[in-house]
């Protein structure tokens, strides 16, 4: 009988809790000390959270310091692919064996007790992280901060917090100071945290629970400042002045991403080449990403394809600034979403910047929003709009009317993960 394969171990893992989402510690806990305490046996810790940017944050952080010649860990979630995508070690993604025999182990420790998806794979990712060499590990949170399963490590190098908007409310809190009040969370006693800009609700949960912590702040706009400027980018701190060129990921909102990044990582003394390196060459999937190959490119040739996850007002207001900035031409949306998002503040902004729409229901999703409903609150705002049995039904469509059509897929990072795996 052949060994099992990490599929077919995530998936009994699934098994483990009804709920995909259960915000507490204690499941944490005691995997990990039936683990032997892999987290206290890591690489230096920068802990990200944050409710956009966070991963795009990550890879500028990341490209940094392998600028630096220092190695790597980085965790994030979700995966858009394969599931390997989550783990990467010392720089490079997981492979098949090394994570099959660290979920088995951790299967096995967890003796079939009560136990998240999200917090069996994250025990994972740091036996596996506690077992490799690397100078440094980056770890994502997963859904808010205080009660997320990264949430174990005591004594992290650096805390890092990204704008925070209204998204997850059933599990955050309706208000954005509630939402706030989550993500701060990660902020530990005396430990230094980088702060992105806020909106002065969530500036000022921060800053209560900072005083709270004696835990260093480093916040935009008082102790770092980051513009584009003449296409480029200019970053402040009280260190001196950076001239950088625009970050290599699209998008006004990567200005901002960029200069959490910096300030992270002048605080860790990175030199100038290293602070380039950071905002040249960071790739992050699924964020205005250019498709040029697979089926769907293949059958729009002379069309220009983006692919974007963002799923939230924020994320929408962002595309929309993104989607301005750009040559003056019509741009067709494909959108698929989620029936936990506020859909209909993700396409507001994006009205003035969309030629129509064509809404697609999300393949192998249960809680896909039916693509009559997304059509619907389309319409709603303002955007002309279409149902469509699939992606590739509708840019068909779209391309029968216009061959040289910019045509955004986006929604959804579940959409997105779909397209990825068709047309990688």
């Amino acid at each position: 009988m052949s060994a099992p394969t990490s599929d077919v171990i995530l998936e009994r893992m699934m098994a483990l809790h009804p709920k995909v989402i259960d915000l507490t510690l204690d499941r944490m806990h005691r995997l990990l000390a039936a683990l032997d305490h892999p987290e206290r046996d890591l690489p230096p810790v920068i802990h990200i959270a944050g409710t956009n940017g966070k991963g795009s944050t990550q890879a500028m952080i990341r490209a940094g310091l392998e600028a630096m010649g220092k190695s790597v860990h980085a965790y994030t979630s979700p995966h858009l692919a394969r599931f390997h995508e989550r783990i990467r070690l010392a720089g490079d993604l997981i492979d098949e064996g090394a994570l099959t025999e660290i979920l088995d182990e951790c299967y096995a420790a967890n003796q079939g007790g009560n136990i998240t998806y999200f917090e069996i794979t994250t025990a994972a990712a740091l036996l596996a992280f506690s077992r490799a060499p690397a100078d440094y590990t980056l770890l994502e949170v997963g859904l808010g901060g205080r009660l997320d399963a990264t949430n174990v490590i005591d004594r992290p190098a650096l805390s890092v917090i990204t704008p925070v908007s209204i998204d997850h409310q059933q599990f955050l809190g309706d208000t954005l100071a509630q939402i706030a009040g989550e993500k701060a969370g990660i902020i530990k006693r005396g430990i230094p945290c980088v702060v992105g800009i806020q909106e002065e609700a969530a500036l000022d949960v921060i800053e209560a629970v900072a005083e709270r912590q004696a835990a260093p702040l480093l916040v935009y706009g008082q102790h770092w400042r980051v513009t584009a400027e003449g296409g480029r980018l200019i970053y402040q701190d009280e260190t001196g002045l950076l001239d950088l060129p625009l970050p290599n990921l699209p998008g006004h909102h990567q200005v901002m991403n960029a200069g959490i990044a910096l300030a992270a990582l002048r605080h860790l003394n990175a030199d100038e080449p290293a602070c380039e390196a950071a905002v040249t060459r960071a790739f992050w999937p699924a964020r205005m990403q250019r498709l040029t190959q697979g089926p769907l490119a293949d059958a729009a040739p002379q069309a220009e394809l983006w692919l974007d996850g963002g799923h939230n007002p924020a994320a929408g207001a962002a595309l929309a600034d993104t989607l301005a900035q750009g040559a003056a031409r019509p741009v067709h949306l494909i959108c698929g979403m989620l029936n936990t998002k506020d859909v209909t503040g993700y396409l507001r902004p994006l009205a003035a910047q969309a030629e129509n729409l064509y809404a697609v229901s999300i393949p192998g999703e249960t809680n896909t929003l039916p693509a009559a409903r997304t059509a619907e609150i389309a319409r709603a705002v303002g955007i002309k709009a279409f149902e469509a049995q699939s992606v590739a039904a509708a840019l068909s469509a779209i391309v029968a009317a216009d061959p040289h059509a910019k045509v955004l897929i986006c929604g959804s990072l579940y959409l997105a993960g779909a397209i990825l795996r068709e047309n990688g």
